[in-house]
């Protein structure tokens, strides 16, 4: 597919990755092109990103408890990758942006939900994180990088 063809499909089809987690990927992405010699502040993040900071904390907090990110304190204090790029996967930063979802939402997982929908979609989630563990934060920034304007 051309990428005209795959954005069709993604704004017309049924996505298959909440908003948050496409925002997590973004943002350990726009971390690794960016945090080479210091961390890069969440402000920074979420000016580049177009979003109010108080939207993207709750994602770069929940980055960090899961070890993709490491968080910086101090006035030159911000995020970094907490490993190599090639060792963090799509999948990885989908895990910890639904640990965080699960956390919040723990109570609401009774009856039908967790009874039918939850194992019924089981398989089709571990093929498609299978999947997504293929796809590393390295290949995603070398790609990104080749882009005239990154984030624009």
């Amino acid at each position: 597919m051309m990428p005209a063809e795959i954005n069709s499909v993604w704004t017309q089809g049924m996505p298959l990755l909440p908003h948050k987690g496409l925002l997590a990927i973004a943002a350990v992405i726009d971390v690794a092109l960016n945090a080479r010699n210091q961390p890069v502040a969440a402000k920074a993040l979420a000016h580049r990103h177009r979003l109010p900071p108080r939207h993207l904390e709750p994602v770069l907090q929940a980055l960090v408890r899961q070890g993709v990110l490491k968080g910086i304190r101090g006035p030159r204090g911000g995020y970094q990758l907490a490993r190599e790029a090639r060792r963090i996967t799509a999948d990885d930063i989908l895990r910890a942006i639904s640990t965080a979802d699960e956390e919040e939402g723990a109570a609401t997982k009774t009856g039908v939900l967790a009874q039918v929908v939850i194992p019924a979609l089981a398989q089709a989630e571990v093929a498609f994180s299978g999947a997504l563990s293929h796809i590393n934060i390295e290949d995603l920034a070398s790609a990104a990088q080749l882009l005239q304007k990154p984030f624009a």
